[in-house]
């Protein structure tokens, strides 16, 4: 096999958590996603195994939540710096949540997954160029997003 799958669970587990927000409910959804991966033995031998997993990673998240699942959070906190690294998150998370999906998912595997442009079209059925042009649209949305926030 061609792909390291150590690396790949990695990956998986990290765009799972991502999209459902809760640790033990992603990594059910990655386990599950590599037992379709494997139970599909026709497509193994054909190659774009890193597009096939994020597939089926993808369609698993979907078919678990259709909204996003909030958590509340604990009133321990009391370091300043903690709080303040909370408060730019749940900012940048909320910014993030105006985007569209698509620009979400483009920017999830860009940047927190760390695929290059040629995979995450594969990946998503699109041009490298039109990965290009959307993750560029969706950063500029998101600095003047943050900017107002900021002001």
């Amino acid at each position: 096999m061609s792909i390291d799958i150590q690396e790949e669970y990695d990956k998986i587990h990290r765009y799972c958590y991502y999209k459902v927000g809760n640790s033990a409910l992603a990594e059910d959804l990655t386990q599950e996603t590599f037992l379709k991966y494997f139970a599909q033995n026709s497509y193994i031998e054909h190659g774009k195994k890193l597009a096939y997993l994020y597939t089926i990673a993808r369609n698993l998240c979907i078919d678990t939540f259709r909204k996003p699942q909030t958590e509340a959070l604990s009133d321990d906190i009391t370091d300043t710096d903690v709080i303040e690294r909370l408060e730019l998150n749940i900012t940048v998370r909320e910014a993030l949540s105006t985007l569209p999906m698509k620009e979400q998912e483009l920017l999830l595997l860009r940047y927190a997954n760390q695929l290059s442009v040629g995979e995450i079209a594969s990946i998503m059925g699109i041009s490298r160029f039109s990965v290009y042009r959307t993750i560029n649209s969706a950063l500029a949305s998101l600095k003047v997003l943050l900017k107002e926030d900021f002001l």
